[in-house]
């Protein structure tokens, strides 16, 4: 850019140079001597320096290059003059029939596309920026070590690593030869034409890179799919729990909360005589004098027993038992070789004879194999039994709701008379426990940090005093 000015200028100092302004303007001149000034700084420099005749030079270059492309002084005579031979006949088109008796046909340009034309004859600035790829250098070196290792026969390491994780897979089913895509360079790939505007969206890319990059969700295990129980989400009330009942149906649902409570009864006697003190246990003043002396009188025995082991011990000192000899170690290892002829005897023989109980063996196996579908068919129909029963998801037992049911005399004959119970936030609570949805619950307690203060306020302890 420098060398450029630099040249546009040496042009503009030759004797050739013609300026688009009027070189007749006055110049400022103080017409004294110029004032000295201490040039040794460069803030001096900038402040004292006159450089109006360089921006002249250069706002007039600019105004050249806007209004011709170029410097005057470079262009050719043709290109600044034309020959005058005098007004041309112009002959005016003829105007069609169907545009003639309408509005006139306006080939003049608006004025506002005018203002908005381009009337610069130099051309926009490159783009560097636009033309730079970042990393270049390491990019184009990369790929001319890949050329070269390809030229070789060789693969990359990081091609070797990704073949390592993860392995190509092999097509069993090659498509047809006519069905394949051709590229632009004439090879043909191995993947089959597809409608790009179809209903129906082809997946193309491959499945391995899609489900790494979480672009495709992971298939949802089958198991997750089934519901937790079988029960309904809304359960039918038994007919006697209508508000006008048949008799029986209301007898029954009586005798089932009948048992319920029943039941409820039995675990709380259960317990309380679980935790009940026999009579028996009671202390007496027999039993706390044979609790005060009973470690005296143990004592005075074993003192006696110690006394009377010592007497009996024998004075002289342990006899060891003597070693064996030559001949009772043979005799020793033959007994134990015939032993193990005996034993090898024994399990041929059993061998042998159950050759004669094969009836009797397939007999067993026939019972054992009908014991294991027995047992197999009690299982699968405890497994289908306990879908429909809540599980243990937590520390709690799941406690079932109470039956809401109305006695004889509670019985009303009209929906206007009936007297509300239960609640239903309760009972949808107590159907997703049972229905294994969430895990029984208790209300937490309520445990205060710090212990209430009780004062009297002023105006209430003058009145009582």
């Amino acid at each position: 850019m420098a060398s450029t000015k630099r040249l546009k200028r040496v042009a503009a100092g030759q004797p050739g140079f013609i300026s688009l302004k009027d070189s007749n303007t006055p110049k400022n001149s103080d017409g004294g001597r110029r004032k000295r000034m201490n040039k040794n700084k460069k803030k001096s420099w900038n402040k004292h320096s006159d450089i109006q005749d360089v921006e002249e030079f250069l706002e007039d270059v600019r105004l050249q290059e806007r209004a011709t492309g170029g410097l005057i002084a470079e262009k050719s005579d043709e290109s600044l003059f034309f020959l005058d031979v005098g007004k041309k006949s112009i002959q005016k088109p003829a105007v069609p029939e169907e545009v003639s008796h309408g509005r006139k046909r306006k080939d003049k340009p608006l004025h506002i596309d005018l203002i908005l034309q381009h009337d610069s004859l130099v051309s926009a600035p490159k783009d560097i920026l636009s033309y730079q790829v970042p990393n270049a250098r390491k990019v184009r070196r990369m790929a001319q070590r890949t050329e070269q290792l390809a030229a070789r026969g060789k693969v990359t390491r990081r091609q070797r690593r990704l073949l390592a994780v993860r392995p190509v897979a092999k097509t069993t089913a090659k498509p047809l030869p006519g069905k394949l895509a051709v590229t632009k360079a004439g090879t043909e790939v191995d993947r089959n034409f597809y409608d790009l505007w179809g209903a129906e969206a082809v997946q193309t890319a491959d499945p391995w890179y899609m489900e790494q990059t979480g672009r495709t969700r992971v298939k949802r295990p089958e198991k997750l799919n089934e519901k937790p129980s079988l029960l309904p989400a809304v359960e039918v009330i038994a007919p006697g729990g209508s508000y006008n009942p048949e008799f029986l149906s209301h007898q029954a649902l009586l005798q089932e909360a009948h048992d319920v409570e029943v039941k409820k009864v039995k675990e709380e006697e259960r317990i309380a005589r679980q935790l009940a003190v026999n009579r028996e246990d009671y202390a007496t003043q027999e039993t706390v004098f044979e609790e005060q002396v009973q470690g005296l009188m143990e004592e005075e025995e074993d003192e006696e027993e110690h006394w009377s082991e010592e007497d009996c011990d024998p004075v002289g000192g342990v006899s060891l038992m003597d070693k064996k000899t030559e001949k009772q170690r043979r005799k020793e290892r033959e007994s134990k070789v015939k032993e193990q002829q005996k034993q090898a005897l024994r399990v041929q023989s059993d061998r042998r004879q159950q050759l004669f109980q094969l009836r009797s063996i397939h007999s067993s196996l026939r019972k054992r194999e009908q014991t294991t579908r027995l047992r197999q068919a009690r299982r699968k129909a405890k497994q289908e039994a306990q879908k429909s029963q809540p599980r243990r998801l937590g520390k709690l037992k799941f406690q079932p709701q109470d039956l809401e049911v109305q006695l004889s005399n509670e019985l009303a004959g009209s929906l206007r008379r009936l007297k509300p119970e239960g609640s239903v936030l309760k009972d949808r609570f107590k159907s997703l426990q049972k229905r294994n949805l969430i895990e029984p619950r208790e209300r937490a307690k309520f445990k205060r940090k710090h212990k209430l203060k009780y004062t009297e306020k002023r105006a209430f302890r003058e009145i009582t005093a």
